[in-house]
């Protein structure tokens, strides 16, 4: 296996307008720094991790490509698990104040007849769910970090193996950073996993649409997921706040199809998909801004035992999508990426300053600890998209007639989103 790799240009990803108050520690000459721990991505995962670190008295320096926080997307649902982290970090309040409690979910057919309805209180007690605007959740993790902890303009070129002495990161702008430990949170695309030797992740022969409608004048529905099944076809929506709602629509696709860059043109493709669905999803569509749709395919890649690297490799290690995408039909991405957070930057934060073999032992523990639960429910969220993207009439017939309204139980459904973790109190500087 090489032990360096220079990655090609990539075009920037979409930015948002708003400047964070966090500013860029590294100086813009060709000069070498070292660095205890750099996370390279500020997504979700690596403010996270920085931030768990943080709250455990180790500093790190995040390394993000964009001039600011990529906040572009739509929202995110969070279940209790990933409440349970951002409750840890010290960042579940504020956003609980600016998010809705989804008390339930409704599912019909496409015709708008209902299948089932479950409450969360009768049959998933103690669940917690809301949808979260993306912006929000990034802008709220980076805010609590100190300044000067994000790097902004600061994409990697290439990474290179330096023995004992730890890994060398190469910037496109010259710089360089000697560091002894790397945490690769920088998306499904992860060039530090293709680094490591992981296969690109794999299209599941699913795309989806995504957005963001705006009543200002208040939206009309009620708090619950809301799903909608068709053949081939699904599409769901849920109120994020008093005035906007999330959506999608996923949809059977033999390739990932080529990239449409024409607002308008997409949201047509989404409205058309689902003419015959029932109106309130077409009346979501239209009170959607053209810049807050997005079309992605689908994609995931299976931690094989014994065929897939493992997670980390001479201080290097890897946390979220950078590690294991998986689908969103379990609403797990974003939960997942931030459960790794508390649970690598707990056994990690322990190993510092004890040399590099515990260094490496913190990161196969913490490997360990995650695989047991990443690879079953990546191949769950998998299966359970095959099941609901049914094409066949007579078995979406018999979903919607007999699995759905006599079957389908709740409460064993979401046990997926049980997970604990202690508060990580900040450690106070003398």
């Amino acid at each position: 296996m090489a032990s360096s790799l220079v990655f090609p240009a990539a075009p920037r990803n979409q930015i948002s307008r708003r400047i964070p108050r966090v500013t860029s520690s590294l100086g813009s000459n060709a000069s070498t720094s070292s660095k205890e721990v750099v996370v390279v991505g500020g997504g979700i995962a690596g403010l996270a991790v920085s931030l768990a670190l943080h709250r455990l008295g180790v500093s790190s320096l995040v390394l993000e490509q964009g001039r600011t926080l990529r906040t572009g997307g739509t929202s995110l649902t969070l279940f209790k698990n990933g409440w349970r982290v951002l409750d840890s970090l010290g960042a579940a309040d504020e956003l609980r104040q600016s998010f809705l409690p989804v008390k339930g979910m409704i599912m019909k057919s496409n015709d708008g007849r209902e299948l089932r309805s479950f409450s969360f209180d009768e049959e998933a007690p103690g669940q917690e769910v809301r949808a979260v605007e993306r912006r929000a959740l990034l802008e709220t993790l980076a805010n609590k970090l100190p300044p000067s902890t994000i790097s902004y303009s600061s994409k990697v070129k290439s990474v290179n193996a330096q023995g004992k002495e730890g890994t060398m990161l190469e910037l496109e702008d010259g710089r360089k950073i000697l560091a002894n430990i790397v945490i690769g949170c920088d998306g499904v695309n992860s060039p530090i996993a293709k680094w490591m030797g992981f296969p690109e992740a794999k299209f599941v022969g699913h795309c989806a649409f995504r957005g963001m409608a705006h009543y200002p004048d208040g939206q009309p529905f009620e708090s619950k997921v809301n799903y909608i099944y068709g053949t081939g076809l699904r599409a769901g929506f849920v109120p994020v706040s008093p005035s906007k709602i999330y959506w999608f629509i996923c949809f059977n696709s033999n390739s990932p199809g080529s990239k449409k860059t024409d607002p308008s043109l997409l949201k047509k493709e989404a409205s058309d998909l689902v003419r015959d669905f029932p109106s309130d999803l077409q009346d979501i569509i239209r009170n959607t801004e053209e810049d807050i749709l997005i079309k992605t395919p689908l994609v995931d890649r299976w931690l094989w035992p014994g065929l897939t690297p493992p997670a980390y490799r001479n201080g290097v290690v890897l946390v979220g999508d950078a590690w294991h995408p998986m689908t969103p039909n379990l609403g797990q991405g974003a939960c997942c990426a931030l459960e790794d957070s508390v649970v690598l930057a707990t056994k990690l934060s322990g190993s510092l300053g004890k040399g590099k073999d515990a260094v490496n032992q913190a990161l196969r523990e913490y490997a360990d600890d995650r695989w047991p639960r990443i690879f079953p429910l990546t191949v769950r969220a998998n299966l359970v998209g095959a099941l609901v993207q049914w094409d066949n009439p007579l078995v979406c017939a018999l979903r919607n007639g007999v699995l759905i309204p006599k079957i389908v139980r709740l409460g064993p459904f979401l046990e997926h989103t049980n997970f604990e973790c202690d508060l990580l109190e900040p450690v106070v500087s003398s």
